[in-house]
């Protein structure tokens, strides 16, 4: 299949699929209003110039509708859902095109009454006179906090802890199940992610600036019909976990850490990591650390399953590397004691991996514990673990990445090195002679299945004869 096919624009999934999943949430929730805002317009530095649009998850989860200035309320307890709008100007037309009426776009979501947007206060304070119920998601755009605090006599300020909670736990249960026609977009945007990787592999080479390369990757996102599902990281300095700074020149001797992904026209994300040398083949010191991290990434992915604790993953992970690395020297002792207490996380200073879907950290903007977490399994503090976003059992139909790394971060060894930190478990000695060296990351998303799990998408080089080859074509 060519990527022209992964490239195809498709708006909106067909109306049955959003009636069905408001249905599944008026049962959830029970009674009362649900408020679904979408997004706006939001300038960049002057009110014409406006960033990207993109629609609120959670909104087109429910409605797919992918343009700004609308929102919904299902009224439970009526049986009934409103789409509140406006259809555009003929002025407005003359900028920016003919636009879908609203109308239509509620015809294709399947949602049966229409209000002017500008009725959503008066709608919103009546139902509140009343004594009904009005639930609503935590916002986290400025402009949706001001238009709630108008439509709802809620303080922007308190926003946050008047979001109900059983709308949040209703959306979050149901949004971590992906169903098949999700699964295909989500296989679409790997595939597209899977290209840039590729693209990325082959153009680098010493005395290329790591910009030349980040460009290269966002014009192919951009060319099949989406955008970046996060901000790119391209990188000679692998060992800054999120480093988006991308002015550096590649050197012969460095590794590149590239970890992005394509958000493909239905806006569903992939997040893919690939770690290669500007050379056109690892050095051995290169070669074993990314073996470790390799076999690691590899081992955690055959280990997902329903009803297996993610949390239990991520240290299995955390395990395996700090065996590797005792086998090279960089750490000693027993290595399920340096585990526990932490020692390991000199070198993976970050959690295993997180859901994605929707978003590329998916839903949490309703709260990364109640997506991560939920009840009966708390959240460490120890450092390291404490960056793991997702803990709980596994479902059948989540998806999540996995996403082991090893990193020498030189600031973070000298604090360790100086407080005498973990010396058991450490040899800083040898440490120190890769303060140079970087990070290395691999990751790749996963489906969790009845019989396991499913790598989403083609195959993107991964062994270290796989990179080469791109790295020598």
């Amino acid at each position: 299949i060519g990527l022209d096919y992964f490239c195809e624009k498709k708006n909106m999934f067909g109306k049955e699929t959003y009636i069905q999943r408001r249905n599944i949430l008026k049962e959830k929730v029970g009674s009362g209003l649900v408020l679904l805002m979408g997004n706006d317009y939001s300038p960049m530095n002057y009110e014409d110039n406006i960033y990207n649009f993109r629609q609120d998850s959670t909104f087109l989860y429910y409605a797919g509708i992918d343009v700004a200035h609308v929102a919904v309320i299902i009224d439970i307890d009526a049986n009934k859902t409103i789409l509140f709008g406006k259809d555009l100007s003929v002025e407005y037309i003359v900028w920016m095109g003919i636009q879908p009426t609203m109308s239509e776009l509620a015809d294709k979501s399947g949602i049966e009454k229409l209000q002017d947007y500008n009725n959503i206060s008066t709608f919103l304070k009546n139902a509140k006179s009343k004594g009904r119920d009005v639930h609503f998601l935590p916002p986290y755009r400025a402009e949706n906090k001001l238009k709630m605090e108008e439509w709802l006599d809620i303080r922007a300020k308190d926003l946050k802890k008047n979001t109900s909670k059983k709308l949040i736990q209703a959306v979050i249960v149901q949004r971590s199940i992906k169903s098949a026609e999700e699964v295909i977009e989500m296989e679409h945007a790997v595939a597209i992610t899977k290209e840039m990787h590729v693209a990325a592999m082959q153009a680098a080479r010493e005395g290329r600036k790591e910009h030349d390369l980040a460009g290269i990757v966002q014009g192919i996102a951009k060319g099949c019909g989406g955008d970046l599902a996060y901000p790119i990281i391209m990188t000679v300095n692998g060992q800054t976990l999120h480093n988006h700074y991308h002015g550096n020149t590649l050197k012969e001797g460095q590794l590149v850490l590239g970890d992005f992904g394509a958000e493909n026209g239905m806006h569903y994300a992939g997040d893919i990591t690939r770690t290669f040398p500007v050379a056109k083949k690892f050095t051995q010191k290169q070669r074993e650390i990314y073996q470790i991290v390799l076999d690691a990434e590899e081992a955690a992915i055959q280990a997902l399953k329903p009803s297996v604790a993610y949390k239990t993953i991520h240290l299995q992970a955390a395990r395996d590397m700090a065996e590797g690395l005792k086998s090279i020297g960089l750490m000693k002792g027993n290595i399920d004691e340096a585990v526990e207490e932490g020692a390991h996380a000199l070198f993976f200073p970050h959690g295993l991996g997180h859901m994605i879907g929707l978003d590329v950290h998916d839903m949490e903007d309703l709260g990364e514990d109640l997506v991560g977490y939920g009840e009966g399994v708390k959240r460490s503090k120890q450092f390291g673990l404490k960056s793991l976003r997702l803990g709980k059992e596994l479902e059948e139909g989540n998806v999540l990445t996995v996403e082991p790394g090893i990193y020498f971060i030189p600031e973070l060894i000298d604090q360790w090195q100086a407080e005498g930190k973990y010396v058991d478990f450490l040899n800083y000695d040898k440490i120190n002679s890769y303060r140079d060296f970087g990070g290395v990351r691999i990751e790749d998303n996963i489906l969790v299945t009845n019989y396991g799990h499913q790598v989403l998408g083609p195959k993107i080089p991964k062994t270290i004869e796989e990179v080469e080859a791109e790295r020598n074509r």
